[in-house]
């Protein structure tokens, strides 16, 4: 981005945020959201992050969240922020006495997961109504902060009975050898979690969704994380230590390279 320009730069609707624009995530935080990486005016399973738009949306406000007019506002922030890579957020909101969604985008500098091999604290929290992603959980925050504070990179969340559901900023999958296993329990379908899925079925290597327990995680001959930055390896969850399949990883790598990109 520019020098001259904010980090983050802020636009609401298609114009630069406004003092009285900002009072809305402030104190209307009701909402929804998705986050992406753009590099060269591209993004990876654009459309899917359309569709998660609309249907949030639709289901928070009972209205669409037409996925062109999105394009449109996401490429307008980029200009404003004259930016061809950046770490892209666009947030929907319906604060009290407007008539339609009010859309706001936010342009920062672009990330890239580095490949380290991450550490994952369980903590016996899942969130409510998981398939919507909102800003501000308290408690993915609450318990990614007790984690940090513990030496952990990240918090495992899971359901009663010891059930894994997801990281706090992350989706885990596991590896048995033959197939990567999603946890089978409510949480939110991530982009790059979902774009692996269709890649491995591209390849002939079906990924399948199972239940995974805290007991059960030592099974598995190892481990890795997803979300909008990428895809990292995990080396430990609590006190069971993985591996880190490096074939493992080159083929998720590959399958996620592959992934063809969109314009904004």
């Amino acid at each position: 981005m520019t020098t001259s320009v904010p980090d983050p730069y802020v636009e609401f609707d298609g114009r630069p945020a406004t003092e009285e624009d900002l009072r809305i995530p402030a104190f209307a935080g009701y909402g929804h959201f998705t986050a992406m990486q753009v590099r060269d005016r591209t993004v990876r399973g654009l459309t899917l992050h359309m569709d998660r738009l609309d249907s949030a949306n639709r289901e928070l406000f009972g209205a669409p969240l037409e996925g062109e007019r999105v394009r449109e506002l996401i490429g307008h922030a980029l200009d404003g922020a004259g930016a061809r890579d950046a770490s892209v957020r666009v947030h929907g909101y319906h604060p009290p006495g407007s008539t339609s969604t009010v859309t706001m985008v936010t342009v920062r500098e672009p990330a890239r997961a580095d490949g380290t091999p991450r550490s994952l604290m369980s903590v016996p929290f899942s969130r409510s109504v998981p398939h919507i992603k909102r800003p501000g959980e308290f408690g993915q925050i609450y318990y990614g902060q007790q984690a940090g504070r513990a030496g952990f990179d990240e918090a495992l969340l899971t359901s009663p009975g010891g059930m894994v559901t997801e990281g706090s900023i992350t989706n885990i999958g596991f590896w048995d050898g033959t197939s990567v296993a999603w946890p089978d329990a409510p949480a939110l379908t991530g982009i790059t979690m979902a774009l692996l899925e269709q890649g491995l079925a591209r390849t002939g290597r079906h990924s399948v969704r199972r239940g995974v327990t805290l007991e059960e995680v030592g099974a598995y001959r190892a481990a890795f994380v997803t979300n909008s930055q990428g895809i990292a390896p995990v080396h430990r969850i609590d006190d069971i230590a993985f591996a880190v399949d490096e074939d493992l990883m080159e083929l998720l790598a590959r399958v996620y390279e592959d992934t063809p990109r969109e314009p904004v």
